[in-house]
């Protein structure tokens, strides 16, 4: 099996003499740098941007992104952004949350489950903010800014993905830091890794031609209700 694999191989014209291996080999060279090429922009250009709860500025809102339901319930990985999230706001560096998921079907609502997970310990309702049409980062990241208008804030997700969030919600118009959400290196986190490989070509793209959404929508005014109420005495 092998011998065939090399012969055929050595059949592909210009690979079997040293100068065609090495002109293929420049070429693999090139074409696997092209592919990196937007991981290596969000780990260089965004680094100084990542911090843990302890460390993070105060920012008016935190913008939780939707991590995935089991059960009607968050993810493990989603329920761990959402504790990041209640941390921010009981150590009051944010005063209002943005979630923002999913809800692109009736049997499936990731925001009402992040609002309810939120409200359940403790944060008011009225703090709570809902976007029912973040189907992916950019459009999480666009409306916060176009629908909610928020333009700083503590992006909260794993650290595998908060460079993207990053990148993407500065193209938005937002000022943000982002809090990495720490987690084992098991499988999950590894899955999740390797999805950003495809995921930073999207953002570099969405952030150089910054569509609209999915969805766009009218503005909403429930980040502007949650500070105003914030701002009572």
């Amino acid at each position: 099996m092998l011998r065939k694999a090399v012969a055929r191989l050595r059949r592909i014209p210009g690979l079997g003499d040293r100068t065609g291996r090495r002109r293929w080999f420049q070429a693999a060279v090139l074409v696997s740098a092209l592919g990196l090429a937007p991981s290596t922009w969000l780990w260089t250009g965004e680094g100084g941007r990542v911090r843990t709860v302890a460390d993070a500025p105060a920012a008016p809102v935190a913008v939780v992104f939707g991590a995935g339901l089991f059960g009607g319930e968050p993810s493990p990985y989603l329920a761990h952004r959402l504790d990041a999230a209640l941390n921010l706001y009981q150590q009051h560096k944010v005063r209002a949350i943005l979630v923002t998921g999913d809800n692109s079907t009736t049997a499936y609502d990731e925001t009402d489950a992040m609002r309810r997970y939120l409200t359940d310990r403790g944060v008011p309702d009225v703090r709570v903010v809902g976007d029912y049409a973040g189907f992916d980062t950019w459009d999480s990241c666009s409306r916060a800014r176009r629908v909610f208008g928020v333009d700083h804030a503590l992006l909260v997700s794993q650290g595998f993905h908060v460079r993207r969030a990053l990148a993407l919600c500065e193209a938005a118009g937002i000022d943000a830091y982002a809090v990495a959400v720490d987690e084992p290196h098991d499988t999950t986190w590894y899955y999740g890794g390797l999805r950003e490989i495809p995921g930073a070509g999207k953002a570099a793209l969405d952030a150089w031609l910054r569509p609209d959404p999915q969805f766009l929508g009218a503005t909403e005014s429930g980040v502007t209700r949650a500070l105003a109420d914030a701002a009572k005495p």
